[in-house]
């Protein structure tokens, strides 16, 4: 146990998408991690448990895959997800975890006993498996499923049935889990209803792509105050345009925070370069005019 600075560049995305079923769930996510990584799919794997559905989109990159099949309990999730931490995998997509919790309902409902007390005996292994995604040491995104319903809207003066999302088909409290949770309608418009990372949180609706991923890995990546007070300080005390360039190459993390510091440090650096130019010139003319007396 001990003690340090908090760095937000040591932070792992744990992200949910929730929607109906064709919202682009297991798409986006591909997406997402390739943003995360680079465009680099090697260290990528996805947990499926679609029936194969992740080899659809094998034409986006060489992501690797996990297939995973019935029973879905919470000890072959945290399996699972250990054999692609073993692999050394950066990011992984569990697609979906909302046949643990179909699972652990099934379990709770065939129990003999009192219904109150056996949930005593199946949050535990829910627990588990949370506490594995979250203590995971890589970025992981997991789907999940919503109850389906329709309603009627109004298009071309006809009243045609659309299909919505309703709830997440998880325990009630699992979003306040994850760092994001983005809600996908059919449409495959994204919407953040839960994020820590302000990003996307009272934005309009946005399909996903591989920025959403580099977003995320640059909010991760930036550098802790410490860092930026580190530099700020070296820029104080650079004494050359050249050195300048140094430090701002040093610090590709903060270069947004230090950029302004740089410019006004390379202005004031200019000043008295310019100033010490037009002493010399002062001082050469001074004496040409002695030489010439």
């Amino acid at each position: 146990m001990e003690i340090r600075i908090s760095e937000r560049k040591k932070a792992k995305i744990k992200l949910a998408l929730q929607g109906s079923s064709g919202s682009g769930k297991t798409y986006s996510s591909l997406l997402i991690a390739k943003g995360l990584l680079g465009g680099n799919f090697t260290k990528t794997a996805i947990i499926d448990t679609e029936n194969r559905s992740a080899d659809l989109y094998a034409h986006l990159g060489n992501y690797n895959v996990v297939s995973m099949d019935p029973p879905y309990s919470p000890e072959r999730y945290i399996e699972a997800i250990e054999v692609c931490e073993k692999a050394g995998m950066e990011v992984i997509i569990i697609d979906s975890i909302s046949h643990c919790w179909d699972y652990l309902i099934d379990v709770h409902s065939n129990m003999p006993g009192n219904s109150f007390t056996n949930w005593g005996k199946i949050t535990p292994r829910q627990n588990a498996f949370v506490n594995k995604i979250l203590r995971s040491k890589a970025h992981i995104i997991s789907t999940m499923r919503v109850k389906q319903d329709y309603v009627l809207n109004q298009k071309n003066g006809k009243m045609v049935p659309e299909k919505v999302g309703l709830k997440a088909i998880q325990r009630n409290d699992l979003d306040y889990e994850f760092t994001i949770v983005f809600d996908i309608d059919s449409a495959h418009n994204a919407k953040a209803s839960k994020d820590r990372t302000g990003l996307f949180i009272d934005r309009p609706d946005f399909i996903i792509n591989a920025s959403t991923g580099k977003k995320l890995i640059q909010w991760c990546e930036k550098a802790s105050g410490s860092e930026a007070k580190k530099a700020t300080l070296e820029i104080e005390a650079c004494e050359s345009i050249e050195g300048l360039r140094h430090i701002y190459s040093k610090y590709p993390g903060i270069r947004d925070t230090i950029k302004p510091l740089i410019i006004e440090k390379k202005k004031a650096l200019e000043m008295i370069e310019s100033q010490v130019i037009s002493n010399t010139q002062i001082i050469k003319q001074s004496k040409n005019q002695e030489k010439w007396k």
